[in-house]
């Protein structure tokens, strides 16, 4: 993938998919949305500092991450964001792959979860 004469591009990557990921993440350049797709999207853009944000909306905003790159004529920049595994946390982004982050929130909450129900389940017969 090469830019346009006389641009440099933004190479985004919008790591995961919807079924691992939920709801595709908004991408906003330079202050406009943009649109976006899992897997790597090129954005061709002016040469100079651009502002790349991105975020997930399902009930609320979440996984808010952006960063300012660089982008010079014929140049490609890559951009990396991953969604959080939960909301309750900003997203990663950065030049390389990222990890996702959340996990141990997820864990704990779906432990709860599990346990809330084997309390309701076994309480009963443990009382009897």
């Amino acid at each position: 993938m090469a830019p346009p004469p006389g641009h440099g591009a933004v190479l985004l990557t919008l790591q995961g998919n919807a079924l691992t990921t939920g709801l595709t993440p908004a991408v906003h350049l330079d202050g406009h949305r943009v649109s976006g797709a899992f897997g790597p999207t090129l954005y061709p853009l002016r040469p100079g500092r651009h502002r790349v944000d991105v975020h997930t909306q399902w009930l609320r905003r979440y996984g808010q991450a952006g960063m300012e790159v660089d982008v010079r004529e014929g140049q490609v920049v890559p951009v990396f964001y991953a969604v959080p595994w939960h909301q309750f946390t900003t997203g990663s982004i950065g030049h390389e792959t990222q990890k996702r982050k959340g996990v141990g929130v997820l864990v704990a909450m779906l432990a709860v979860v599990v346990l809330v129900v084997a309390l309701c389940v076994g309480g009963p017969i443990l009382l009897s």
